[in-house]
């Protein structure tokens, strides 16, 4: 089963590290007490949303009995209640910002605290194992992140879409942490938890594939590229067009759309076009620093991809789109 980490224009980090701490020695019977301790609580089930607060409350050795083993060979209970306890200072609560499908067997979760200054992921399969687990500080930007757009944009594509990455910090949008894309979304279609259907290797078993992109406002097109190669087998990408086929949108008060990763020869307009909101651009591709068919949608203060400042969307109906969210689009 192909595991799903959407790439756009910078690569991402897949989360899936420990917290931080190496192993130490400890004596026998140290190994012992924490063996016996943990065995207390291998029976417990542990609600995959509820760790966070399990984690707050404490309870670690409820949450380690659950670590898988290379996770548990890489740090002891000791260790993980001494990094707990350090982190969980000054924290009120957890909250669950985002559930995300990574395969048909795991989803990974993220919470943050309440001002978005401690993060923690963690990836749980099936059977209620924890394969992978992250804390860490979150930088937050503030200024920018009240600031939205002039204008209103609308979705760009019709019917239901599943937001992979977007939010405000860079566990749920990793393009945050970069000045030129920090409020960018990319979007996929799933069903049953799956963007693709068949081979996994090829653009057409994504259901995204050659859906319709549409202009999400009205403007002027102000640049294009329609002649970049999908990338097959899908996973592979060509970094050296990050953005692959686009379109760039000039809405006026200093903001243009940029919509990327088109379908090689699906763009229907050109530079100098005025769009209406709603009318047809081009198809989702594959292309660019892409490793799946998916729409890139972000606003930025400037025409140009790297010397701009991505602006925070206004969306309709005062829509605000997170990591996890089934979003719909024009026909809904």
């Amino acid at each position: 089963m192909r595991s799903r980490f959407i790439f756009c224009l910078f690569s991402c980090i897949i989360i899936g590290g420990l917290l931080g701490c190496s192993p130490s020695k400890e004596e026998p019977s140290e190994i012992k007490a924490e063996e016996r301790e943990t065995n207390m609580k291998a029976q417990e089930k542990l609600q995959p949303k509820r760790i966070a607060d399990v984690f707050l409350d404490g309870d670690y050795e409820q949450i380690y009995t659950h670590l898988s083993k290379p996770f548990q060979n890489e740090i002891s209970l000791k260790q993980f209640k001494k990094t707990g306890e350090n982190f969980n200072q000054g924290v009120e609560a957890y909250y669950l910002l985002s559930e995300l499908p990574l395969t048909e067997d795991t989803v990974q979760y993220v919470w943050t605290d309440k001002q978005e200054t401690k993060g923690m992921v963690a990836v749980v399969d099936k059977e209620q194992v924890i394969t992978g687990m992250r804390i860490l500080p979150l930088e937050t930007f503030q200024e920018t992140d009240n600031k939205y757009t002039k204008t209103i944009f609308q979705q760009p594509f019709e019917g239901d879409w599943f937001v992979f990455w977007g939010g405000t910090n860079k566990l749920v949008n990793y393009h945050y942490e970069h000045k030129n894309q920090r409020y960018a979304y990319d979007l996929i279609k799933m069903i049953d938890n799956q963007s693709y259907e068949g081979d996994s290797s090829k653009n057409e078993s994504y259901y995204a594939f050659g859906e319709n992109v549409f202009a999400p406002a009205d403007g002027n097109v102000v640049e294009v590229e329609n002649a970049i190669k999908d990338n097959e087998p899908v996973g592979s990408m060509n970094a050296a067009v990050p953005a692959g086929n686009y379109v760039i949108i000039d809405h006026g008060h200093e903001e243009f759309s940029f919509l990327a990763h088109f379908k090689k020869g699906s763009v229907k307009v050109k530079p100098g076009d005025h769009v209406q909101a709603g009318e047809l651009l081009g198809q989702v591709g594959n292309s660019g620093n892409s490793s799946e068919p998916h729409i890139h949608f972000h606003v930025g203060d400037l025409p140009d991809l790297e010397k701009g400042k991505s602006i925070r969307i206004q969306l309709e109906n005062e829509e605000d789109w997170m990591q996890g969210d089934t979003v719909y689009g024009i026909g809904k």
